[in-house]
């Protein structure tokens, strides 16, 4: 059994220079995190080489890394190719033959502590996975407890809850006190091992300093590669009253970097944090509503398909203030209607929200909007909406005054990427034989992404226009006719 220094010690030295802090083995891809000198400016996609090492020859493979991330937690991500087998994946500098980096410690991904934050209590919360704890309700903290480690120096604390993927831990006074940047925190199951770890539990949740005119209301959303649908869907809900937008991009490979820094350079509040991690939405949720509560009043919990509308034309803040006039509704739940491609073979330049028309009739399940500082502190979420502390209930929003569009059914070209790989945890990939029936899954497909012959026609039920409506009386050009977010 591996000791939990061994398991939770701090980066393998590399030499001077850049160097690797750690990788982590993904079933499809390597994610290599590249340690920096300061002041020293990361490196572009094109200075990259992928390096594939055989431990027992000087026989070396290269590839060009699929894509790379800005800063990440002190660290840039470079994603490679899986290895071949017997190989070990590294990363080489082109400008340099002579400069393969060493390679570092290597976790596999089906079993690791990713991330950690310290919260306001003290606490801290960290992301593990491969503990296969149950959907949607707490676990018996009693058997597990959390280990702090940095070289040979090990700390043990109390595990105060755990539920699906996260675990709070009763923070060390030392590690309060000291915040060492080196210390790594991971999760013991009682009479088993302790997981592998590179989560530091560094970053604090709250702000600097006390935010005494929060927003109303914040959005948090996880996405891969839908940055050319971004503008639309900011524009269009900076307009109801959203004020700040924070986006977990799930290992986009897209201009979406580009993309929130021109939406950026005209006024709105967006925050990008990368999260490389996948499968994991229910956690990167718990960890926007961590980092939201400090700032929101409220927080939306949607996707970058998803369009709140109000039917009769009100300001977001204003029904949600009437809906929670009542000081114990922490959660509003909001139906969705699900939009077809209606007629369409082809994106829509215009944009979804008026290039798509047909819907089905019955509303498919509820997104929430939540009060982030009444969440129940184990963060269980499901499906977009949490577990409230006791003594705070939810209320279900009439669809009169306010229902989500979602666009989910769109264009083949569109909605065949949905075959990639689902975000949720607990949520089959469309391509495995598993839950063929889930209401996840678009009715009558089957694991591959085939296009039906009439596809375009599906999913139409009913012709509803309200939402295009308002859209193109507020946003086109009275002289263009065009909306702001279309592409010239």
């Amino acid at each position: 059994m591996t000791s939990p220094a061994e398991v939770i010690s701090g980066d393998l030295p590399t030499g001077t220079g850049i160097s690797i802090g750690e990788t982590v083995s993904f079933p499809d891809q390597v994610l290599i995190l590249l340690k920096y000198p300061p002041s020293t400016p990361l490196l572009t996609k094109e200075e990259f080489n992928c390096v594939y090492f055989s431990p027992n020859t000087s026989q070396k493979s290269y590839s060009s890394p699929l894509s790379i991330d800005g800063e990440y937690l002190g660290h840039q991500i470079v994603r490679c190719e899986v290895p071949p087998r017997g190989t070990i994946a590294s990363v080489g500098l082109k400008a340099r033959a002579d400069h393969d980096l060493q390679p570092g410690p290597t976790h596999d991904w089906k079993s690791l502590a990713y991330e950690a934050l310290i919260d306001r209590d003290n606490t801290t919360v960290v992301f593990v996975k491969g503990l296969n704890l149950r959907s949607g309700r707490p676990s018996n903290a009693s058997k597990f407890e959390c280990v702090y480690g940095s070289g040979q120096l090990v700390l043990r604390s109390e595990v105060v809850s755990i539920a699906q993927e996260i675990v709070r831990c009763k923070t060390p006074l030392s590690i309060l006190t000291l915040q060492p940047n080196d210390v790594k925190v991971s999760v013991k199951i009682k009479g088993q091992g302790v997981l592998s770890s590179i989560a530091r539990p560094g970053l604090w949740a709250g702000p600097e300093r006390s935010v005494l005119n929060k927003h109303m209301v914040c959005v948090c959303t996880m996405l891969r590669n839908q940055a050319r649908f971004l503008p639309e869907w900011v524009m269009y809900h900076a307009r109801i009253g959203i004020e700040h937008w924070f986006v977990y991009d799930n290992n986009s490979d897209d201009n979406i970097e580009e993309v929130v820094g021109l939406l950026m350079d005209q006024g709105f509040k967006i925050s990008r944090h990368v999260w490389p991690w996948i499968k994991t939405q229910e956690a990167g949720f718990a960890h926007c509503a961590l980092r939201a509560r400090d700032f929101c009043k409220w927080v939306a919990f949607i996707d970058v398909d998803e369009f709140i509308h109000l039917p009769y034309g009100d300001r977001l803040g204003s029904v949600i203030n009437n809906q929670s006039s009542r000081h114990d509704v922490a959660e509003l739940r909001v139906s969705c209607h699900n939009f077809g491609p209606s007629g369409l073979k082809q994106v829509p330049p215009e944009g979804v929200t008026v290039g798509y028309t047909c819907r089905l009739g019955i509303p498919e399940r509820h997104k929430s909007i939540v009060r982030p500082d009444k969440l129940n502190p184990t963060l269980i979420n499901v499906v977009h909406h949490f577990h409230l502390k006791d003594g705070f209930k939810h209320v279900n929003v009439d669809r009169n005054l306010m229902v989500i569009n979602h666009y989910k059914f769109q264009v083949w070209e569109v909605f065949k990427e949905k075959f990639y790989r689902r975000v949720a945890t607990y949520v089959s990939d469309w391509q495995q034989e598993e839950n063929v029936g889930s209401k996840d899954r678009a009715p009558g497909l089957g694991t591959r992404a085939v296009e039906p012959d009439d596809w375009s026609s599906r999913f139409c039920e009913i012709n509803d226009t309200g939402l295009k409506d308002w859209v193109v009386k507020t946003f086109s050009d009275p002289l263009t006719g065009s909306l702001p977010w279309q592409q010239e």
